[in-house]
Order: structure tokens, then C-alpha cells, then sequence
């Protein structure tokens, strides 16, 4: 087997256009023989003809390098490779190359103004066209090369010669946008004729202007205006540049979007359309002048994650009569995104969509929307075949209420003609689960489709009713599970700035990051643990999985004000036990009506998250070599470890709140004295033995019970759990035909009716955290090291399972696991990939370690059961 070292990529793009760093480091992964290993790699560089070779580096790292070469200036594009030798001295080809090209790094870099509509509006007005804008211009038949840089208050989708400039959707997406507003870069070079062109773009409410908020919202809560901010440079075959941008010689005119708002849809009158608009040769005479005004370039910065795509289409699997005669149609799944439709009709008349996540008493059941209409309408222009989808906006929805559509509509269906079209944001997919339960793959479904529908941009807690906004205690409990499922790090470190910059002064982590108006619960803003833990944890959770300590210094400062809040909060008992605390939301005992009711004392979440942040704290500080730092976190996380055993952990082992969820986190955050870890254990067991094996944890419980079972010996009593079907459970939802993780463990109550709570949503990732437990531990593939450099096999087979397998795509390569029991025999198939090395720890047996390739070994399946086996690799490969 040769070795192939795959393209380079660039930070944590994978096509690393308009970056906005200067120097970008450098990632490759590389294919070689079993036990193969990199002892040095020379990077090359090409810029435009001028190539920098580098001497070669003595590093076995292969994962976010050091830029070898100058920074790069604005725009200026690298193409890269990458050559390795081995310990054994054998040295690979180069690599296929790989592009880089920077975005705009100067504010000064910027000359575009932001442009709007040239009409008075009303600004509490629910319809306020927006815009279209044009401009038309000419380039010369020798162009080389053409970048379009673009951002906009609001929504914007560009044209240029009537052809839509790229595929992303809702950019440029929700930041907190007085620090920090984002910009995409595009190659146009394709979409120029010599001669007459035309840009044109469409605008959009979006989260800038539209509705935001509970129970009716706010508009307006970054602005008034809508305004796009566009800079297309033309660069010719002879060097010189065309720089065409937003200035007050373009024109406005209303489009055909009669509204536009992310919670009540889109009103489009196709009849208002203007033909040939941004194509040349369009009379414009009649549009409005626009409205320029300086926007301020020092707050624009390039995405680190991707965008907003269509990734799926999803047909009807079933068109409903309800019994009040109307036609539902039923895409078998709970999804995020909208509908697609082509129909012909006369002129003026219109087609309704209303989306819906469930029936009640085979009814579209909307309450649990809240005050979000969720309904789009299209106004027929009378031509035939005519195609249409909404542009600003997007629903949750499993169930789509169609009225007004001209002719049959399961023949519509049946020919295609509608189709629902699932948005997020397009992260890398790098985890796969499955298991010979097929329950417990329904679960792990669901899970994923939930993190789909609620990675829209921003890590949302719900795609579907008026809220819709990054709660920072959902994803702190649920990095984890995402940083397996999808390559979130370009993403969620980019929100993690935001976090940062709405932070308060003295450190306050807010309840949802970017920060809306709400109700009194929320305003003013309050520290909560859990919450504002994600300060601490998600980036950690970031380093762990992909093993860039990058995330953990830009995230350094915020993660320790918010720690030095807590310690001043706490005061020198080193108790968190005054505030408000949401404790252990929606745990399955609270009331309908407060949440936070809770069987486990919420400051005993408080105590135990101050723990463990300063424990992180601690830990950041080490990686980063900052010494000082890293001895005084560690030792306070020491100080409030003794603290709460003393206030929190009885004589007997016991838990002075005797509930699932306390004793889930004395274990999991190791909190209880080694002495009383048994007692804690059985006594968690007894929980859920005297529950029946259902849940009794919230939020702060769920991500936790089940490993806290397995690490204290009784992992029979984490796969009761696991395998559970009564409510509440994570099973009752599947077995309900649940298609994504529920916000309540009873959001549908057995008869088939909605949970009378407020809350009451039916995609609601947090719940799902258990999916990490189901690969760790069920499947048995857990990183051993930062970045997966060392991987732990250590499947733990239970339940009556007689399969489960795993893959990830890690920062080096596919790791992979499959175990089945055969006969007597425990069979376990594993990959490592190259540049990584693994433990191996099978039921009843010691620890083998294993270099990169294919293993096989096998263990007496009585080992499942803990009695001691030798442990034997079968085959290497």
C-alpha cells in the first residue's frame, strides 16, 4: 500500500474561500500502511507562480499546522501541497493541491456603501414590500477573474444576468450583529458576458428586522432599514481591476414579496413580478433612487463555518382528507426548511401552505406554534407551470395544510410538483450509528434530523414556534453528541464569539446568545448555571473533538469572567446557593407551568457546575501554558469539590436531594469522595430500579444519567433506561411515531392529545444528548485524546443487543467499530486511521493498544457479563 495524503484544507473549512484569516492553518489526512507514522511533512506553497518550499518540519502533527509561509494579503488565493515522510524514512508524492483564498482583511479593504429602498415605510407595518435593487455596468471581454463580496441588513439573495449567485439560503445569517455582521465571498467569473451586465439582489426581513421574541416579539430590534452591502471586483488578464460596488447610483423598486418573517411565512404576488429584471436592457427609468449610507466596515468578518443550504428534498408520503374536509399533506418526517410548489391557476388566485409538526383529532394542531403564523401564499400570475418557494423565511413542520391549489392535488403530488425542501446549516456529516435495536437507530435518527432542523445558522432550541433562538444551556448539554455527528466546529466556534460579545461586563453569560427582548424570566439578564457554563464547556468540548486549542484561547477571557463571576457569587463557603437557577429544566416531575420545579435542588446544579467550570478553567489554562492560571483554577475547583461534598453528599453516600439527576452529576462531574462512588451508584441504580426505568432527569440530568450508571458498574440499569418505552422515556417518543427529539418527554400524551404546557415542542435537541452515550459507550468509539490522536475502543454490550457499529470521520481520518455476538463469541472489528493510535478494552478484559489499520479481535461472549477473559487480537491488517 502506497501512501496518498489527501488535499489540504484550511482551518476548519472545507472550501476555504474569503477566509478571513492571513495566515490559515493547514490540515491534510493521510493514507498509509497498517502502523505507519509520520516523523516529518514539507508544505508547499504556491502563490501565483511564485512557489516557497519551506524547509521540512520534524512534527508527526498533521492537523491545524502552522501557515509555513507570509501571510497572505487581502484576496490574494494560495494553492498548497503537502509531502510526508515516515518514521521508516518513506516519503509520499505530494498531494493534490489545495486553494485558499483570503476575503477582505482591512476594514479599508471595504468601499461599498449600504443601499436601501428610496420609499417611506411604515415601520409597525406587517407589510412592508422589500426591495429589489439593481445596477447595470460593463466589463471587458478579458476577464480573469471576479469576486463578489456581500453582506446586508436583512436577507439578501443576489443575481447577476439573471442568474442566481450561489446556493446558500438566509445568509447572512443571525450574529449579534453590532459586532459582529458577516460577509460571504462568491466567484463570479461564470455569471460575466462582455459587455452590458446587471447585479441585482433581492432583500428580505430575516432576524435583522422581522418579528423576534415570544408571544407577538418585536420588529425592529437591529433596525428599520433594509440595506445591502455588495463589492464586486473584476480583475482583467492584463492585472488591472473593476471595482463595482453599492453607491447611490442604483436603483430600487418593491418586489413581488408582499412580507416576508422567519415566524409567519412569506405572502409572494407573482403578479407583481418585474420580467428580466437584473438582466441587461431592462427599463428602469421608473425605479426609485436608492438610499446609501456609510456602514461601518470594522464590524464585517468572513464565516468560519458554512452556510445555510438545501440539502434534501422530502415528497409526500401520504395526502391527508382531515374531517373538516381539508387537504394535509404528510412528509413522514419532522423537518426544517419549505415548500417548493409548481401550479398552474388562474391569475390572482392563491395557494395557502399552513405547516404544522403534529395532528390532533386528525387536524393540523398549531398551538404549540404559539403566536408564528407559519403560513406562506402565492398569488398566481396566470401563466402555466408556474414554480415558486419562499426566499426569507423557513418552518418546522412534519405536516403541510394546502388550500386554494387549482385542480387535483394528489395528482400534483404525484408528478412532483410539491416538495419540501430541508434547510440548515451545511456542516460536514462525520458520524454514523447503528445498532441491531431498531428502536434504539430510530432514536439516533431522530436526534439527527433534530440537530438538523435546529443548526439553522445558529444552534437553535426549536425551529417552529415564536422563539427559535441559541440557548446556551441546549448546547452545552448537546456539544458532544453534535461535535460526533457533524463537523461543528467552524460554526459553533464562530457563535461562540457571539457569546463572547453579549456577554455583560462582569461576566454574565446570557441565557440565549444573540440577546432579544423577552418577558421577566429572562430581562434583565441573570447568571444561571448550566447555562452560562457553556462559556467553559462547549469550547472544551470543541478542543476535545477536534483538537484545536485555537478555539480554547479565543474563548479563554469570556470562559474565565464567567467563572470568576460564579467564585464571587458563591463567596468563600464556595456554595452557589442564592439567584435565580432554571436548575434542572423540564425535569419529567415539574409542573407544566414552572419547569424549573424540579425533584433535584437547583443549587445543588449550581454548586456542582461551578465545580466542574473551574475545572475546565483549569484545564485551558494548561493547555495554553499560562501556569498561574491553570494552579489557581485548579485548586479553586478543588475548593468547591470539598465544598459540596460537605453540603450536598450525606454520611451514607447519600444525596441531600435523593433524585436521579443529583447523583448523575456528583458522579459524572466527580464530586463525590472516591469512598462514597459506590454508594452514590446503586443508589442512582435504586432511582431508576423504583422508576421503572423512566427518566426522572431534565436537562442537566439526561446527558449525564446514563454514564454516571455505567462508570459506578451498573450499566444493566443505563440500557433499562435506554430501552424504556413508557413516558417518560427516550422510547415513548418513537414508539408515539416521534421522528425528531421532543422538548418534553410527554410533548404528545399517550391518547394522542398535546401536552397542555406552553412549551410544548416537538423538536428539541437537548434530550438528545443521550446519542454520545450510544456512541462511547453502546458502540464503544471515544476520543482518547484531543482531536481523536488516540481513540478508546471500549464497547459495552448490554440490553439484548446483538450488534452496534460506529464510524467517525476524525481530524485524521475514518474511525470505525462494529462488534457483533456470534455463538459464544464477542467479535469486534476496528479502523484506525493514519497519524492515530488507539486502546482497545473489551468486556471482562485488559487493555491492548493498537496502532492505524484493521483489527479483529474476539473475547468469550460471557465477558459481556464481566466474568474476566483474555483478550485476544484475532488479526491485524
Amino acid at each position: 500500500m502506497s501512501i496518498t495524503v489527501g488535499a489540504p484544507t484550511f482551518e476548519h473549512h472545507r472550501q476555504a474561500l474569503g477566509t478571513g484569516v492571513a495566515a490559515p492553518r493547514i490540515s491534510w489526512k493521510t493514507q498509509a500502511p497498517p502502523g505507519w507514522s509520520q516523523a516529518a511533512y514539507e508544505v508547499q506553497v504556491d502563490r501565483g507562480g511564485t512557489v516557497d518550499s519551506p524547509p521540512s518540519v520534524h512534527s508527526a502533527d498533521s492537523v491545524l499546522q502552522p501557515w509555513p509561509a507570509a501571510p497572505l494579503g487581502s484576496r490574494e488565493q494560495a494553492t498548497v501541497r503537502v509531502r510526508v515522510t515516515g518514521a521508516d524514512g518513506t516519503r509520499s508524492e505530494w498531494s493534490e493541491p489545495g486553494t485558499v483564498e483570503a476575503g477582505l482583511l482591512e476594514p479599508s479593504d471595504w468601499q461599498a456603501m449600504a443601499v436601501g429602498a428610496g420609499w417611506e415605510e411604515d415601520p409597525a407595518s406587517d407589510e412592508r414590500r422589500p426591495p429589489l435593487l439593481r445596477r447595470e455596468f460593463a466589463v471587458r471581454s478579458d476577464v480573469a477573474s471576479a469576486r463578489l463580496y456581500v453582506t446586508a441588513h436583512g436577507l439578501y439573495e443576489v443575481e447577476i444576468n439573471g442568474r442566481r449567485v450561489g446556493d446558500d439560503a438566509m445568509s447572512p445569517g443571525w450574529t449579534t450583529y453590532n459586532h459582529r455582521l458577516r460577509y460571504y465571498t462568491y466567484d463570479v467569473t461564470g455569471h460575466l458576458a462582455s459587455g452590458a451586465n446587471v447585479i441585482g439582489s433581492w432583500l428580505g426581513d430575516g432576524w435583522y428586522r422581522g418579528r423576534l421574541g415570544w408571544y407577538g416579539g418585536f420588529q425592529n430590534l437591529y433596525g428599520t432599514d433594509l440595506s445591502l452591502l455588495a463589492q464586486l471586483e473584476v480583475r482583467y488578464s492584463d492585472g488591472s481591476v473593476e471595482v463595482i460596488t453599492t453607491d447611490d447610483s442604483w436603483r430600487a423598486a418593491p418586489s413581488p414579496i408582499v412580507r416576508s418573517g422567519n415566524y409567519d411565512g412569506e405572502l409572494y404576488d407573482a403578479r407583481l413580478e418585474l420580467d428580466g429584471w437584473s438582466r441587461p436592457g431592462f427599463d428602469d427609468a421608473d425605479w426609485h433612487r436608492v438610499v446609501a449610507a456609510h456602514r461601518d466596515p470594522a464590524t464585517l468578518v468572513a464565516p468560519e463555518g458554512p452556510p445555510v443550504r438545501c440539502t434534501q428534498e422530502l415528497t409526500p408520503v401520504a395526502v391527508l382528507t382531515t374531517p373538516s374536509g381539508r387537504k394535509v399533506l404528510d412528509f413522514g418526517q419532522n423537518l426544517v426548511g419549505r415548500l417548493r410548489i409548481r401550479v398552474s391557476g388562474e391569475a390572482g388566485n392563491s395557494v395557502l401552505i399552513s405547516t404544522a409538526e403534529v395532528l390532533q383529532d386528525g387536524e393540523i394542531y398549531t398551538r404549540p406554534l404559539r403566536s408564528a403564523k407559519s403560513t406562506d401564499e402565492y398569488i398566481m400570475a396566470g401563466r402555466p407551470g408556474e414554480e415558486w418557494e419562499p426566499r426569507f423565511t423557513f418552518h418546522g413542520f412534519r405536516y403541510s395544510e394546502v388550500s386554494g391549489w387549482p385542480g387535483d392535488l394528489e395528482a400534483a403530488v404525484a408528478r412532483g410538483d410539491v416538495v419540501a425542501r430541508v434547510y440548515h446549516t451545511d456542516l460536514e456529516r462525520t458520524g454514523w450509528f447503528e445498532s441491531s435495536n431498531p428502536s434504539v437507530n430510530r432514536l439516533h435518527e431522530n436526534v439527527l434530523w433534530s440537530m438538523r432542523g435546529n443548526f439553522l445558522d445558529i444552534p437553535t432550541d426549536c425551529p417552529q414556534r415564536d422563539e427559535r433562538v441559541g440557548w446556551t444551556g441546549d448546547i452545552q448539554v448537546f456539544a458532544p453528541t453534535a461535535s460526533y455527528l457533524y463537523d461543528v466546529s467552524g460554526m459553533l466556534s464562530s457563535w461562540l464569539k457571539d457569546v463572547a460579545a453579549e456577554q455583560l461586563p462582569d461576566g454574565t453569560v446570557p441565557w440565549y446568545v444573540p440577546v432579544i427582548p423577552a418577558h421577566k424570566m429572562w430581562t434583565p439578564i441573570r447568571p444561571g448555571a448550566a447555562w452560562g457554563d457553556v462559556a467553559t464547556f462547549t469550547p472544551w468540548t470543541l478542543y476535545e473533538r477536534f483538537g484545536d486549542p485555537g478555539i480554547l484561547e479565543a474563548q479563554y477571557d469570556s470562559a474565565k469572567r464567567w467563572v470568576e463571576l460564579v467564585e464571587r457569587l458563591a463567596g468563600p463557603d464556595r456554595l452557589w446557593n442564592e439567584g435565580f437557577q432554571l436548575g434542572d429544566w423540564l425535569d419529567p416531575s415539574a409542573p407544566p407551568h414552572d419547569p424549573a420545579d424540579a425533584r433535584t435542588d437547583r443549587y445543588l446544579v449550581a454548586t456542582a457546575y461551578f465545580a466542574r467550570s473551574a475545572d475546565r478553567m483549569a484545564r485551558m489554562a494548561g493547555v495554553l501554558g499560562r501556569p498561574d492560571d491553570e494552579e489557581r483554577f485548579a485548586r479553586l475547583a478543588a475548593d468547591v469539590r470539598r465544598a459540596f461534598a460537605a453540603a450536598y453528599v450525606l454520611p451514607d453516600g447519600r444525596m441531600t436531594s435523593d433524585a436521579q439527576t443529583a447523583y448523575s452529576l456528583a458522579i459524572g462531574f466527580e464530586l463525590v469522595p472516591e469512598a462514597d462512588m459506590a454508594a452514590a451508584g446503586r443508589r442512582l441504580a435504586e432511582l431508576v430500579e423504583e422508576a421503572g426505568h423512566r427518566i426522572a432527569t431534565g436537562f442537566v440530568g439526561t446527558p449525564l444519567v446514563s454514564d454516571a450508571l455505567t462508570v459506578t458498574g451498573h450499566a444493566d440499569s443505563a440500557y433499562s433506561l435506554l430501552l424504556e418505552e413508557q413516558a417518560p422515556s427516550w422510547l415513548y417518543a418513537v414508539v408515539q411515531g416521534g421522528t425528531t427529539i421532543w422538548e418534553r418527554w410527554d410533548s404528545m400524551l399517550p391518547d394522542g392529545t398535546v401536552n397542555p404546557g406552553k412549551m410544548t415542542s416537538f423538536n428539541h435537541y437537548a434530550l438528545g444528548a443521550v446519542a454520545d452515550w450510544l456512541h462511547r459507550v453502546v458502540a464503544g468509539l471515544a476520543p482518547g485524546a484531543p482531536g481523536y490522536r488516540h481513540i478508546v475502543f471500549r464497547p459495552q454490550p448490554g440490553g439484548g443487543l446483538t450488534h452496534a457499529s460506529a464510524e467517525h470521520e476524525t481530524p485524521y481520518g475514518r474511525a470505525a467499530i462494529a462488534w457483533r455476538i456470534d455463538g459464544g463469541t464477542l467479535r469486534v472489528d476496528l479502523t484506525v486511521p493514519t497519524g492515530a493510535t488507539a486502546t482497545v478494552q473489551l468486556p471482562g478484559g485488559g487493555e491492548v493498544e493498537i496502532h492505524s489499520g484493521k483489527h479483529h479481535f474476539e473475547s468469550a461472549a460471557a465477558a459481556v457479563d464481566r466474568v474476566p477473559v483474555p483478550v485476544r487480537e484475532a488479526s491485524a491488517m
